[in-house]
């Protein structure tokens, strides 16, 4: 049968956190999962629109156990004052999703001189992932949901000896790069998961091609009214709506035959669209010597190091 969300479980008591939760598939993850009585973090760069967002939540159910927070995955200070709030907030977290995310912009650095793109969907989750890892040991069977793309497929590695694209930027490219690089981070978090005997899981998916506005950020910052028209094309035929590309996402974060290490994306025709299912992964993504690589190299750039035995922070609620 077709996963939907009135499939979602009961979360009454459960702590998620949703990056990006203002608009597009991060809203509509958030909703659900507010729906399904979860208390949701809404973690948004922009408080008037995460403002907004809860609102629209509150809507549809208006006893919604909702926070906003906060946070600019571009700069690392954000992150920091991010983990340190939720871990005097929060006892635990029972699932993170990592699903903020920029596509094909021009070149651009964050405010620690990260390549914005690699900065953002990579180095960023993976510097708030470390940081709210203590949370997420804290709750038996938590789970880090990392939302990559079907763009994965079109690139064969993450270029370790240039992240930050300094020589010869292709927006494309570097999009790409960074959906490689949240599979790659997924399967190696599972695998020191699994080394350090710990039930927290790590897994990934993708929306398919939907509706949202991610895909305007790149032609409105360059000025391009034809690229922006494309899109908006696309959008309205091609693809599905954001509510339907939350799915795989749902599925991901609460299903209850989900394991440590999977994928998944949409069951339709090149997985653009439909039910959530497993997905296909690129063989690049499966390497695991590129994995750790990276793993380690993000903890450098980061300065966020790992530590799967630190205690869980103390909690001291008003």
């Amino acid at each position: 049968m077709p996963f939907t969300e009135n499939d979602l479980p009961n979360l009454q008591g459960r702590h998620v956190v949703v990056t990006g939760a203002n608009s597009g598939i991060g809203l509509e993850a958030a909703r659900a999962l507010a729906g399904a009585g979860a208390h949701v973090v809404l973690a948004c760069r922009s408080r008037d629109k995460g403002e907004r967002a809860m609102a629209e939540i509150r809507l549809a159910t208006p006893k919604a156990n909702l926070t906003l927070e906060s946070l600019d995955l571009a700069s690392l200070d954000s992150i920091r004052g991010f983990a340190e709030r939720m871990s005097t907030a929060l006892p635990s977290i029972d699932v993170l999703v990592n699903n903020a995310g920029i596509m094909a912009i021009p070149r651009t650095t964050t405010a620690d001189g990260f390549e914005m793109q690699m900065g953002t969907n990579h180095l960023g989750h993976f510097a708030l992932t470390g940081r709210l890892l203590p949370l997420l040991l804290a709750a038996p069977s938590s789970r880090v949901v990392n939302v990559s793309s079907l763009g994965h497929r079109f690139v064969h590695r993450v270029k370790l000896d240039d992240l930050h694209a300094t020589r010869g930027y292709q927006k494309w490219i570097v999009y790409c790069r960074t959906k490689l690089a949240n599979l790659l981070f997924t399967f190696e978090l599972q695998r020191r998961f699994e080394a350090a005997r710990k039930s927290t899981i790590a897994v990934a998916c993708h929306p398919g091609f939907s509706n949202t506005n991610l895909q305007f950020v790149g032609p409105r910052l360059e000025g391009s009214k034809l690229m922006e028209a494309v899109m908006r094309w696309n959008n309205t035929y091609l693809a599905q709506s954001a509510r339907e590309g939350a799915l795989p996402t749902l599925y991901a974060a609460t299903a209850s035959d989900v394991r440590g290490g999977e994928y998944f994306g949409p069951n339709g025709l090149f997985e653009i669209r439909g039910t959530p299912t497993r997905a296909h992964v690129a063989r690049p993504a499966r390497d695991p010597e590129a994995a750790r690589a990276l793993f380690e190299l993000s903890e450098r750039e980061t300065g966020v190091r790992y530590d799967f035995h630190a205690p869980a922070p103390s909690v001291h609620l008003s």
